[in-house]
């Protein structure tokens, strides 16, 4: 006789839009059609000569074992010493937590700042697996209306708001933002963190984004780790800035209290990081791993400047400031398709592949969608014009 095993009611968060608008890609793609696909946040560069060559000489010779569940102390002094030399702030490696990704990192921060129960802030539109993970761990999503009025992210104002309303136990920041690519300025970043110091609420910034910027953004962006020594943890990674998507490397900086309960979870969640990402990754704080990254990030702006000055062929009249990062965020209601419909229906007539907004904002996401200028400038080229081309053949 067979019988019906439970399945977790933490286990039921929402699947990725934008894996999906992939697997239909791939399958036109498989296909025979011809795809361009602008809806994965991934560089199409890939990692730098420096770090590839590195892993070769790794794979060839080197010690491939188990590391430190931290991390590498190689790798850990490396990004310490990136925080003096693009912040000039002092960070000991011994706060430095090596994770698999910043999807890794956020699991154990969520798992040593938060209990069950607790409730956690963050804006919306915002990145999916923020609330996903938090609640599969448990915690209570709040999610902060942040639209054009606070340029999308977070304010004091709002904070005291949902504090008052039921207490608050964290805050989640991006900056820049996937999916608007807005930035918090140095003294609204400084706000935020002196008000969760003051009312006990554990402080979270997410700045895998840092070094992709735009205009008049500096290179030196504000980062929570000034803020520590308040409890503030910043979260990073080497897949945009460093375009390592696949090697899985990101890495935390912990104020005092933490390093140890992350240090006890890493070690039993995954035992240590991927020993040739982390040792390679090392190469990518050289001179020459800096100035590949600089490359991209110049293709990034090319790409960026071409979409901006075609948003009235796109009839894109509402877009979110792209200040950073590698995303246009666009309201196509004025086609008279919701963002998923008209997603669905640009693939299949026109090849191109956009994530629509349900993925980062429940509540207006039907209005918008996402396009990532990450891929080769000729692909988003070429996008553009599909795009242009493909709404000249709808009705009006």
């Amino acid at each position: 006789m067979s019988r019906r095993l439970k399945v977790s009611r933490r286990s039921h968060v929402p699947p990725f839009a934008v894996m999906e608008v992939l697997a239909e890609a791939n399958r036109l793609r498989d296909a025979g059609a011809s795809v361009l696909n602008l809806c994965a946040g991934e560089p199409a560069t890939g990692a730098s000569d420096v770090v590839r060559r590195r892993a070769i000489e790794l794979l060839e010779g080197g010690d491939l074992g188990y590391t430190e569940a931290l991390g590498v102390p190689a790798l850990r002094r490396a990004i310490a010493a990136h925080y003096g030399r693009w912040y000039d702030v002092e960070v000991d490696p011994a706060r430095v937590a090596v994770t698999t990704g910043s999807s890794g990192g956020f699991l154990l921060a969520f798992l040593a700042a938060f209990d069950v129960g607790d409730r956690v802030a963050l804006a919306r539109p915002g990145y999916p697996a923020y609330k996903n993970i938090l609640a599969a761990l448990g915690c209570e999503v709040v999610e902060l209306d942040c639209g054009p009025a606070t340029r999308y992210q977070p304010t004091v104002s709002q904070l005291m708001e949902a504090y008052y309303e039921g207490g608050l136990d964290g805050l989640v920041v991006a900056s820049p933002a996937n999916p608007t690519g807005t930035m918090i300025l140095p003294d609204e970043l400084d706000a935020v963190a002196r008000w969760c110091a003051e009312h006990d609420v554990r402080l979270v910034s997410d700045e895998i984004y840092h070094g992709i910027v735009y205009g008049d953004a500096e290179r030196s962006l504000p980062t929570a780790a000034r803020h520590t020594g308040d409890g503030a943890v910043v979260v990073s990674s080497f897949s945009k800035y460093w375009a390592m998507t696949g090697w899985r490397l990101g890495w935390l900086v912990l104020p005092e209290e933490l390093v140890a309960p992350v240090d006890a979870l890493a070690g039993n969640v995954a035992l240590s990081p991927p020993a040739l990402a982390q040792h390679a990754g090392v190469a990518a704080f050289t001179a020459e791993g800096y100035a590949a990254a600089e490359e991209n990030v110049g293709r990034y702006a090319a790409s960026r400047e071409l979409v901006l000055s075609r948003l009235d062929d796109l009839g894109w009249s509402r877009v979110a400031p792209a200040d950073g990062a590698f995303y246009v965020y666009a309201d196509v209601s004025a086609d008279g398709m919701d963002s998923v419909t008209w997603c669905e229906r640009l693939l299949a007539e026109a090849g191109v592949a956009l994530t629509p907004g349900t993925d980062f904002d429940g509540v207006a996401g039907r209005d918008w969608v996402r396009l990532s200028f990450a891929a080769a400038p000729t692909t988003v080229a070429e996008a553009v014009e599909r795009i242009v081309a493909w709404r000249a053949t709808l009705p009006r």
